[in-house]
């Protein structure tokens, strides 16, 4: 059985990119280019936020998208990248119906989430988990 990150209440999200932060943090540097989770306003404060992560497809359009087979799917939904067969033709991003997959520029790679679960530790509201799939 395998793991996924799930939005469990976006609605308790003040915004405070918490969770980006400490998703970047993985790759050992500050600021939000490499995180795979994001958090977008739906019109500040008085409309809240939305929390935008991949949600873990059991057929990935992305993973169908990209002509080399970089990203397969992950035991659990979603998908794991092997940055040696990426080209860079961004397709995967395109493919994402729900903008989960962001770019690397400095790699010329996809970010996608692994479903380790390192930002839940730093969300103050508890609006991202974990869940056994």
């Amino acid at each position: 059985m395998g793991k996924r990150l799930a939005v469990l209440d976006a609605e308790r999200c003040v915004g405070c990119q918490m969770c980006m932060f400490a998703c970047n943090r993985r790759f050992s540097s500050g600021g939000y280019s490499k995180s795979a989770i994001h958090v977008r306003s739906v019109g500040g404060f008085e409309k809240g936020f939305t929390v935008v992560v991949c949600r873990a497809c059991e057929d990935p359009p992305c993973a169908k998208a990209c002509p080399t087979n970089a990203l397969r799917r992950r035991v659990g939904g979603g998908v794991i990248l092997d940055p040696s067969r990426c080209i860079g033709c961004e397709r995967c991003v395109d493919a994402c119906v729900i903008g989960a997959v962001s770019w690397d520029e400095e790699k010329n790679k996809p970010v996608v989430c692994v479903h380790c679960g390192y930002c839940t530790r730093y969300c103050p509201y508890n609006v991202i988990g974990l869940e056994e799939v």
